[in-house]
């Protein structure tokens, strides 16, 4: 290489680095930035195992400029390039639309309002994700409510309450306030009362079907017109527990003859003979409906914002009429479809992943193959990529499908240069190694930090390949960080060759582990476990620490044991 053809990528390199500490508002990662030096750049190609010999030093010297030095070196050196950041950057503060009528609140306070039947899927992740981005860009609050009134047909996991807040955690976020509506029971009693005596409630015995009938032909049942006194007499038997589940509801006088029928006098209140699995809330049988609780929950605790699913449209109407007796305002209120997410075979459903593991198909709410915050979280995908994904998903009224592989791209950006890499030999075959050839292996650690040095590998009389990898008879690979060998078709004989075998002959590079001191390791997939034997060193890893497996991709380090090693993958 010449030292015109050196001084070019070096300022390349230069530009790419700023461009790349800039825009994260970190340091530069060489890895990141190899991509685009590359490609802008065809005629450094033939050199590319130089390239990052020269980037890397680059990249070290923009990490020893200030922030402000980085941008200003950027503007001196490309300032078009500063300028499309910053027009990124002014885009990426508004992914998210405007708050509606956010200038008529003194503070922006949003709720995230989990069922806690279960630990949370995929889907969930977008409502908290957008929430706390609308917070912290309005310098608001996020209220975690538990909408736990129904202890029979979304029934309360015990479990699922610390699980959701661990997930918002991990989301990296955190609820300013957390409270529980099976707490609250007293005060939905009180405003019941109220709304009562307000006339705008009444008890109904009807059967469901018989009460079906009348309200779809636009016709009052027979306790529409109960006084005040009956309707509160009745209402404390319910209370008091008086009642048996089905026998009488208390309903919220709305409009008999409205359009949709749907919001016809409205069940407030039912009787539940099962008790709630929470100590606390286990003697109440009388127990409000969602769109009373939520209704009353976001007055009292001053919620100025609502997102919920398109499909929940009714709920906002039926509140109405709550809050138009109580003379109360209503908050402002965004629809979004649902999210849709590619990759898995289990449908994204609470109830039906808790079937699959009650079954024993799943093994857990984290095996890899549910599309679960918990199984992504063992996995090693970082909560942050998650919440990206999802606040570029918008607001949008119409369903929207996530790509997990934009995910894993946000993740691997987060990862990579962190994570060393590894030989790990899925279905290893043992070819037995001849002639004069190293006795340690030296790969690098990562190939864009000479700094950590190399692994070192015993090699050892075989070595163990992926019966793909193995080439015709009388043909030669490159034994990664080993040499050049060729394939009698029973063994593999060094043959001294340097890199320019691979250079310029166009000699496979492959990956092996000697067969002599290899780990097994289990690899946790969504396709299922895949068993394989990984290089030494890999025993030395901590658990939960990201490596790559060469040519296979990221995983997190589960545990290790005398039988073997398992790791989770992550993603390519």
């Amino acid at each position: 290489m010449d030292q015109e053809l050196r001084e070019r990528i070096e300022r390349e390199a230069e530009k790419h680095a700023l461009m790349n500490a800039v825009k994260h508002g970190g340091e530069a990662d060489v890895g990141a930035i190899m991509g685009p030096l590359m490609g802008e750049n065809p005629d450094f190609r033939p050199h590319g195992d130089e390239v990052p010999g020269i980037a890397a030093p680059v990249a070290a010297r923009v990490n020893d400029l200030t922030p402000e030095e980085r941008r200003e070196r950027l503007a001196d050196l490309a300032p078009e390039l500063l300028d499309e950041l910053e027009a990124d950057e002014e885009d990426d503060e508004h992914v998210l639309p405007d708050l509606p009528n956010a200038e008529a609140y003194d503070e922006i306070r949003m709720r995230c309002a989990p069922n806690p039947n279960g630990p949370w899927h995929l889907g969930h992740a977008r409502m908290p994700a957008v929430i706390a981005t609308y917070k912290e860009r309005y310098g608001g609050s996020m209220l975690c409510r538990f909408d736990d009134t129904d202890p029979e047909t979304k029934r309360p996991d015990l479990e699922a309450y610390d699980a959701i807040l661990d997930a918002i955690e991990y989301l990296g976020f955190e609820a300013d306030e957390v409270i529980r509506a099976s707490d609250r029971v007293e005060t939905y009693y009180e405003h019941a009362r109220d709304l009562i005596d307000r006339g705008g409630a009444y008890t109904c015995t009807c059967p469901g079907e018989t009460f079906s009938q009348l309200k779809n032909s636009g016709k009052a049942c027979p306790h529409r017109e109960r006084s005040v006194e009956e309707t509160r007499e009745e209402f404390e038997a319910m209370v008091d527990g008086e009642y048996d589940a089905g026998e009488i509801v208390l309903r919220v006088r709305t409009d008999i003859t409205h359009k949709n029928p749907a919001l016809r006098d409205w069940v407030a209140f039912r009787m539940v003979d099962r008790p709630h699995p929470r100590e606390e809330a286990a003697e109440y049988r009388c127990w409000p409906m969602l769109d009373f609780q939520s209704g009353i929950d976001d007055h009292l605790t001053g919620i100025t914002h609502i997102v919920r699913g398109i499909d929940l449209q009714d709920s906002a109407k039926r509140q109405r009429f709550l809050y138009d007796y109580f003379g109360w305002e209503y908050p402002e209120v965004i629809h979004w479809g649902h999210v849709q997410i590619d990759a898995y075979d289990v449908k994204m459903s609470t109830s039906r992943i808790k079937e699959l593991i009650e079954t024993g198909e799943l093994e857990g709410w984290d095996d890899p193959r549910a599309p679960t915050i918990a199984s992504v979280r063992r996995r090693g995908i970082r909560g942050e990529a998650l919440t990206e994904a999802m606040i570029e998903l918008g607001t949008s009224t119409t369903d929207v499908d996530l790509a997990m592989s934009t995910v894993y791209a946000k993740n691997r950006e987060r990862i990579d240069d962190a994570s060393d890499r590894y030989f790990l030999v899925r279905e290893g075959e043992r070819v037995a190694l001849s002639g004069e050839g190293p006795d340690v292996a030296e790969p690098p650690r990562h190939p864009d930090h000479e700094e950590r040095g190399t692994r070192e590998i015993p090699v050892g009389d075989a070595a163990l390949v992926e019966p793909a990898d193995l080439p015709n008879e009388g043909e030669r690979v490159w034994l990664k960080g080993l040499g050049c060998v060729r394939y009698s078709g029973e063994e593999f004989e060094f043959t001294g060759d340097d890199i320019d075998a691979v250079r310029e002959e166009g000699v496979d590079v492959i990956h092996w582990v000697p067969e002599e001191g290899s780990v097994p390791v289990r690899l946790r997939t969504m396709d299922g476990d895949v068993e394989g034997r990984a290089e030494p060193e890999f025993a030395d890893t901590e658990v939960d620490e990201m490596v790559q497996f060469e040519r296979i991709g990221f995983a997190r380090v589960d545990r290790h044991s005398d039988v073997e090693s398992v790791a989770y993958f992550a993603h390519p």
